[in-house]
């Protein structure tokens, strides 16, 4: 799955952590990218955005930490904390996200600003969790939530709402592209009340590199989202740092 959920667009994943071997050494990033818009597995969370990012890495298990300020003061600010594991083509993740806007999907309490609220469905953070193959050609990755303020099922229960996605990534007239296409499986109020099962998510990105001197260049993305469940429909562009 994989432009970053900094690159947003492809949804998300700063829940997903990278494909690679086992490394024998600590390795650690730290970037931001500036985007236009910030999409989320088809959903539309806020415009323009700042979007900072770290990680560090050792023997394929990786602690990140990724958030989203729009610069519009009504957008709602978000920090997420990711732990993960990858090995080969293999990954596996849990990830917490938070919000500082919102309400409880059982109750309808505010839960605005209250990060150490933990109680269910009292607190502002959803907990997920990740498993995923790279096959090379195509990668394949679903996500449960399973803990927090997850969305409600037909009956008012917990929906442990889902997402899964295949994505795509190829190369064409110098530019790397990748496509992908996810869906959630079951109804839930968190993926904008879907009743069953939906395509919420079909996505083509690009990125290329733009050469700002000998030594330095600046990672330009861009992508087109449809959301054949919403009927909505989304291209946002970014700059990473």
């Amino acid at each position: 799955m994989k432009f970053q959920k900094g690159m947003l667009l492809l949804a998300a994943a700063m829940a997903l952590p990278g494909v690679s071997m086992a490394q024998d050494k600590v390795e650690a990033s730290v970037g931001a990218d500036l985007v236009s818009g910030y999409i989320w597995r088809g959903q539309d969370l806020g415009g323009v955005s700042i979007q900072p990012s770290a990680s560090v890495s050792y023997k394929g298990f990786s602690l990140s930490g990724w958030g989203s300020v729009g610069f519009d003061k009504e957008d709602t600010k978000e920090f997420d904390l990711c732990l993960g594991y990858s090995y080969k083509g293999f990954s596996v993740s849990v990830t917490d996200y938070w919000f500082n806007q919102g309400v409880s999907s059982k109750t309808g309490e505010d839960l605005s600003g209250n990060y150490f609220h933990y109680g269910s469905y009292s607190t502002s953070h959803v907990f997920e969790a990740q498993i995923g193959y790279d096959f090379g050609p195509v990668a394949v990755n679903w996500y449960t939530n399973f803990a927090g303020n997850d969305g409600l099922n037909d009956d008012g229960d917990r929906a442990y709402s889902s997402y899964f996605c295949v994505s795509a990534p190829f190369k064409l007239g110098g530019i790397d592209w990748t496509a992908e296409v996810g869906a959630v499986p079951w109804a839930t109020t968190f993926y904008a009340d879907v009743n069953g099962f939906a395509v919420t998510n079909v996505s083509l990105g690009a990125s290329k590199e733009i050469k700002i001197t000998d030594s330095f260049s600046l990672p330009l993305f861009a992508t087109a989202t449809w959301n054949p469940a919403t009927e909505g429909a989304y291209f946002a562009v970014g700059l990473s740092f």
